[in-house]
């Protein structure tokens, strides 16, 4: 495993007119919906391609594991694609994760999105290839995303400037403020990883969290499992993201607050980012401030080589 004190290797930043591939390392999609996202991605200005792979369909996946760990691969090694954007998640991202090459990958890092299921490749790509990677909207969810949820994603991508992303509301669990390297995922995806090759090793970062249809009770469970696997050992401090559909809010932060109770962290909820819209987009892999009192996620460098300086937030 890399030491979170690593610096990151950042993609070169999307330009406009770069060219943009889309990956289904998960399940397959409504292709009506498709097409309008991928409107979407054109309509910001840049190329899109999506090749015959990716509408592949194998029950509940996007085509075999193979399948869809090759055109991942392809999409890493092919010199033309400047960024990989997912089509969507749902389940099977953690099933290619054995099939990659991540000592290729490696060697040509470029700027690769997704959420949801899309997590427990975010956090092996930075993870196994100490890359920077992007939690933001995919293919399906920029159909009807908010203009506020694609111009975070542009200005993050083509790297306009260092990201400081503002929870708004926000809601102090634990004041305090931090410095640590950035890791953003779903909580049930993270979760999953656990007692695999691909446990995550928190020690030294921030951790933004979200889910979606979780009650409290399965939030409690996750947190209780990822406590007792020590996931959270030198953990720097912690960002709640959207919890939607999973109940009362206060609820879901006293579940936090309990389970974080004996550490000595910053805690700070209210993030836009997740099954929510605005769903912001925030660098995975490079170092930031999370600070209570000023309620934001302030990163210190561009996420992208090339870019000079955006801040993001909700219209």
């Amino acid at each position: 495993m890399k030491a979170a004190s690593e610096p990151s290797r950042r993609p070169p930043r999307l330009k406009p007119g770069g060219t943009v591939a889309v990956a289904a390392p998960a399940a397959p999609f409504d292709a009506e919906r498709f097409r309008s996202g991928i409107e979407v991605i054109r309509e910001m200005g840049f190329r899109v391609v999506t090749p015959e792979g990716v509408y592949n369909r194998q029950g509940f996946l996007a085509g075999t594991d193979r399948q869809r760990a090759e055109l991942l691969q392809r999409f890493f090694a092919d010199p033309s694609v400047d960024a990989v954007i997912c089509a969507r998640g749902g389940w099977g991202s953690m099933r290619v994760l054995p099939l990659l090459d991540f000592e290729t990958i490696s060697r040509t890092p470029k700027i690769f999105v997704g959420f949801s299921d899309v997590s427990a490749l975010l956090w092996v790509l930075h993870q196994r290839c100490l890359i920077t990677v992007f939690h933001g909207p995919m293919v399906l969810s920029l159909t009807d995303a908010l203009a506020s949820t694609r111009n975070a994603l542009r200005a993050v991508l083509c790297g306009e400037e260092t990201v400081e992303v503002a929870a708004t509301p926000g809601t102090v669990l634990h004041a305090g403020r931090a410095e640590g390297t950035v890791v953003c995922g779903n909580l049930t995806t993270l979760c999953h990883l656990v007692g695999t090759p691909f446990t995550p090793d928190l020690d030294g970062r921030i951790l933004m969290l979200e889910d979606t249809g979780e009650a409290p009770y399965r939030i409690d469970r996750m947190l209780t499992h990822m406590t007792m696997a020590g996931c959270f050992r030198g953990l720097r401090a912690l960002a709640l993201g959207s919890f939607s559909d999973c109940g009362n809010r206060e609820e879901i932060c006293r579940v936090f607050e309990e389970h974080f109770a004996d550490r000595d962290i910053p805690i700070l909820a209210g993030f836009s980012v997740g099954h929510t819209e605005p769903n912001l987009t925030v660098p995975v892999g490079e170092r930031a401030v999370l600070d209570t009192e000023a309620g934001t996620l302030r990163f210190l460098r561009p996420a992208t080589l090339g870019g000079g300086m955006v801040k993001e937030g909700i219209e």
